[in-house]
């Protein structure tokens, strides 16, 4: 396959040539399983950054058959050389009990490792770990100090936590001015969640001032990403008219993304909706569609609607 004065340095590099063309634009000079075969040479002569893609490529299936067992095998080999990505993932596995039994106190073991070459994944599993008390003793502090330590490289996930550890008093002293901020860094990064949250400060006018135009600006940024929670929130400040235009078009819009992704408050709402003719025609099938599939959820004001409904007595409607 290869010149044999070349360097498991080279064979790890025409690997990497193989496997990370975009398989959009570079289709058809990618090749997964002639990367796979690159970095096996390469992981072989004890290569860590060529075993850690091999194991990559046997968890994902790419270029070779999936096999956990043998991406743990590939993992190990390249954690053992202190290879922080590695550990992080052979700590997953270890999480999941991928090609290992699960086994909480390995997975703290392999992500500790990682954690403390700064590897941000691994800090937020870390601390993760210690929240959830698996494999350490349960400890909000330490988890705190590991979503720090994550959250300051600029991990968003990190961020969000960390915005959530204030809000709630856990780990930290609760402190809404922090909360905010920590969910503000994480949602102009685009993460979704933090976005839904921050809105939720700002139309609460917590560590923000009060600001519904604000808060109906971050609801749209995580609606626009699929977030149902957000879209719902927004399809109710179009229906009253906070921070937006009153439009009932656009509420029976959001709420119908919401609903569609089978979120009970948006399935009760556009039901409302359609009862009303509200941004949409009048409907009563429909509104009684919707109102089914929230009370199918236990939701109380569509469980009492149905109720209703079933007894032949006039609909009941939100006030």
């Amino acid at each position: 396959m290869a010149n044999e004065t070349q360097t498991p340095e080279e064979w790890y590099q025409r690997g990497m040539a193989l496997e990370s063309l975009d398989p959009q634009s570079d289709s058809e000079r990618r090749d997964d399983a002639a990367a796979a075969e690159w970095f096996r040479r390469a992981a072989n002569e004890g290569h860590a950054r060529a075993q850690l893609h091999l194991g990559w490529m046997y968890e994902d299936g790419r270029g070779v058959p999936q096999d956990y067992g043998q991406a743990v095998t590939w993992y190990r080999h390249a954690a053992e050389q202190g290879d922080a990505d590695a550990q992080c993932r052979l700590g997953g596995m270890y999480v999941n009990g991928r090609g290992v039994p699960q086994d909480a106190e390995q997975a703290v073991m392999w992500g500790r490792r990682a954690a403390e070459q700064g590897h941000a994944d691994a800090q937020i599993n870390l601390g993760m770990m210690y929240e959830d008390g698996r494999g350490v003793p349960q400890d909000d502090q330490q988890a705190v100090t590991w979503y720090q330590r994550a959250a300051a490289q600029g991990h968003e996930m990190a961020q969000f936590i960390l915005g959530l550890m204030y809000e709630q008093g856990h780990g930290v002293p609760q402190d809404d001015e922090q909360a905010a901020g920590w969910y503000r860094h994480a949602a102009e990064q685009g993460h979704a969640d933090a976005q839904s949250f921050l809105g939720g400060m700002y139309v609460n006018g917590r560590g923000v001032p009060h600001d519904a135009g604000q808060a109906a600006m971050w609801w749209r940024r995580a609606a626009e990403q699929g977030h149902a929670e957000a879209q719902c929130l927004l399809g109710a400040m179009y229906e009253k008219g906070h921070g937006v235009p009153q439009d009932a078009g656009q509420a029976a819009t959001w709420y119908r993304h919401a609903a569609e992704q089978g979120l009970a408050d948006a399935q009760y709402a556009l039901g409302w909706m359609y009862q009303k003719g509200r941004g949409v025609p009048q409907d009563d099938g429909l509104a009684f569609m919707w109102c089914l599939r929230a009370a199918k959820q236990g939701h109380p004001e569509a469980k009492k609607v149905v109720g209703i409904r079933n007894s032949d007595r006039p609909v009941a409607g939100r006030e």
